[in-house]
């Protein structure tokens, strides 16, 4: 079989002492394929190295090129900063930089996004980073998460948290049994998929909320009819019904740690009712 280049040089390379970082290269991998459920004969197929080097490189016994941390990294579909943190444990520098949001060099992503979000409104739109934290919202989505308490808009608001604490929107969500299982089963989901700490810890706090702890506790009813093809956040906003759908998109092709976790989240009205309220709000 063929073999690209820098997988086929890096085959034989021998241990070089261990890694600079807490948690060996070799595990960390182990861990990532385990999780993606990948064998070792399949992994090392799609890379072009053998099984068995890729088992030596698991076990410690060789320590892989960066060129193959990255192979196996693009092939696991590991996120940018995961792949740095890999290179950190095999003994490289990091490949991706991470750049705050405000840095100048961010500029013209900072505007092209404001200018989608405003050219949203009357809509709510906002900006996220990788654990459901605003850092961009437009006035429409101001003006809801204005309505939240103090403690859940500090220091930043939390869309997770906000959806799902009673004293948040859950005390306002009309349908909080369908949309408040979805936002919980979402959480799971992605703290399984990323293994990221602090999603991990989000779930165990929103988990806890007694609202969330008796949905859990009852066994799922059947979702309406007319959401039985997109279900909806309903809000009951001082007498003033909302019904939201949300859309999720990402920057493409990013190279970048904090551009690849950034998200946009889109609201629009379900319904003509909520549109004419929002078109027409005073």
């Amino acid at each position: 079989m063929n073999q690209p280049p820098a997988a086929h040089a890096d085959r034989h390379r021998p241990s070089m002492g261990p890694p600079r970082h807490d948690r060996p290269v070799g595990p960390a991998l182990r861990a990532w394929r385990d999780k993606r459920r990948m064998s070792q004969l399949a992994l090392a197929l799609d890379v072009g190295v053998s099984t068995r080097h890729l088992s030596f490189v698991e076990t410690g016994r060789s320590r892989p090129s960066a060129e193959l941390v990255l192979a196996l990294s693009e092939r696991l579909e590991l996120p940018l900063r995961e792949r740095n943190e890999l290179l950190l444990a095999a003994g490289f520098a990091p490949r991706f930089p991470e750049t705050p949001l405000s840095s100048p060099d961010l500029d013209g992503v900072q505007r092209a996004l404001r200018r989608l979000l405003d050219a949203h409104d009357p809509y709510p739109g906002v900006a996220l980073d990788r654990h459901w934290n605003v850092v961009l919202a437009n006035a429409a989505a101001a003006r809801l998460v204005a309505a939240l308490p103090d403690a859940l808009r500090q220091p930043s608001v939390n869309m997770i948290r906000a959806g799902l604490h009673p004293q948040g929107f859950a005390a306002v969500t009309a349908n909080f049994e369908e949309w408040g299982r979805y936002l919980v089963t979402e959480l799971a989901q992605l703290a399984e998929s990323s293994a990221d700490a602090t999603l991990a810890a989000l779930l165990a706090e929103v988990s806890a909320y007694p609202n969330v702890r008796a949905l859990l506790a009852r066994p799922a009813a059947p979702v309406p009819t007319e959401h039985r093809l997109l279900l909806p956040c309903v809000l009951d906003l001082g007498g003033t019904r909302l019904s939201f759908f949300t859309t999720l998109s990402r920057l493409g092709s990013p190279r970048d740690v904090t551009l690849a976790e950034l998200s946009v989240e889109l609201f629009y009205p379900a319904d003509g009712a909520t549109e004419a309220a929002l078109r027409h709000r005073p």
